[in-house]
């Protein structure tokens, strides 16, 4: 892969990326603008979605921010962005339940998961050195290629992650769906909707994921081929 074919492919997914965000905030305001015909906020919907399902260990609370919602494994809790924890749009019923699937997820010890769980220390770690690894070893191609073959073993744990988190966010988003529609949260009207705003929040995932493996392999040609060189 050449170095302007890689600019190409990585400007494309560029675009390609915030052309996914910008749809997934354009969805987000969209049905934030449509209230639930019952009534229930993100909150209610979080702790009704976990004691549907025998989970009464688990925390929902509200954290600043726009979109930062998630579940938190190592202390369960569901934390719901503001927008999300107050308001009882379909939006908020959408990302309230899904953030709750990851709860369901770790309550019946999804393996997805856990991978990733046990993953996330690994992945810290490598993310905070891993830029400086690439640099230096992409440098010193040459002289001593080990660097960037050991950059490359760092950038390849976080490409697995991505990888690893599609199955998990998408098994997510289809628990949430199950019990909104079995639960009666949401009606014909409203699940339609909710599984359009689930989408476009897991197509973000797949961009980055492909995203990281085009990268990988860029800079696996480029030891690949200063190896050659010497």
């Amino acid at each position: 892969m050449s170095i302007s074919l890689y600019w190409i492919i990585f400007i494309g997914f560029a675009i390609l990326s915030w052309l996914v965000s910008s749809n997934l905030q354009r969805k987000f305001e969209k049905y934030s603008q449509i209230a639930m015909p019952n009534g229930m906020t993100g909150k209610d919907v979080a702790e009704k979605m976990l004691h549907d399902n025998g989970i009464y260990d688990v925390q929902v609370t509200s954290t600043p921010g726009h979109l930062t919602d998630h579940y938190n494994p190592a202390n369960k809790t569901v934390n719901l962005s503001e927008s999300v924890y107050y308001n009882n749009s379909i939006a908020a019923a959408a990302v309230a339940a899904h953030e709750c699937g990851h709860a369901v997820q770790h309550a019946h010890a999804y393996a997805p998961l856990k991978m990733r769980s046990a993953l996330v220390p690994v992945v810290s770690f490598a993310s905070n050195i891993m830029t400086w690894v690439l640099l230096g070893g992409m440098l010193l191609i040459h002289s001593f290629p080990q660097l960037l073959l050991f950059g490359i073993i760092l950038f390849a744990t976080t490409t697995l992650f991505s990888f690893i988190t599609l199955p998990v966010e998408i098994n997510a988003s289809r628990r949430a769906l199950a019990w909104l529609s079995n639960a009666g949260i949401t009606n014909a009207y409203t699940h339609d909707k909710a599984e359009d705003a689930l989408r476009s929040a897991a197509y973000t995932y797949v961009v980055a994921a492909l995203g990281s493996l085009a990268s990988l392999l860029y800079y696996i040609m480029i030891f690949m081929g200063g190896r050659d060189r010497n």
